[in-house]
């Protein structure tokens, strides 16, 4: 379950050979497709921003692996952190949340700005390179999300991954 993967995973790691699909497996092939997606745009991961629409444990594990290959192409990892922006059902994950907190695993990616309450609004903001969506919200990449990111990007990068496809963000 959602508030056991992280705990297990972490208690595991160094006593048995141990691999979470949801966390790991999802960030290995999301940011598999980054790195080809800079051979298109021909821009480095650390040159983008990237916005994800969810924070569980897909999102964290693919924004985690996404800092460490940015670390790869020499960025710091206060720089790596800054270029990432997570979008939950609360709205945009900044430090001081007034509504509701953020767990230990979102706090590591909270930025310091004011609260954004839609997805929407955090594109137009932020004006990423990069959409994720893993938080099964069917229909969260709106029209004029696609519209703005194709204003803002000549190739903006938009992953919708949620499954089943019924639950795609496009």
């Amino acid at each position: 379950g959602n508030h056991n993967a992280f705990r297990l995973l972490e208690m595991y790691r160094h006593k048995y050979c141990t691999f979470n699909d949801d966390i790991q497996g999802t960030a290995a092939v999301t940011v598999a497709g980054l790195l080809a997606s800079v051979q298109v745009t021909g821009k480095s991961l650390a040159q983008g921003t990237f916005v994800f629409q969810g924070a569980g444990e897909a999102a964290i594990g693919i924004a985690s692996l996404l800092v460490l290959a940015m670390e790869e192409e020499g960025s710091t990892t206060e720089d790596a952190l800054s270029r990432i922006w997570m979008v939950d059902s609360k709205g945009l994950i900044v430090k001081d949340r007034p509504t509701g907190g953020i767990t230990v695993h979102k706090a590591r990616f909270a930025q310091t700005h004011e609260p954004i309450d839609s997805l929407e609004q955090v594109v137009r903001t932020v004006k990423p390179t990069a959409i994720i969506g893993v938080a099964a919200v069917p229909g969260a990449f709106t029209e004029t999300i696609i519209k703005d990111m194709a204003a803002n990007h000549e190739r903006p990068i938009i992953f919708a991954l949620s499954n089943p496809t019924s639950m795609c963000e496009c």
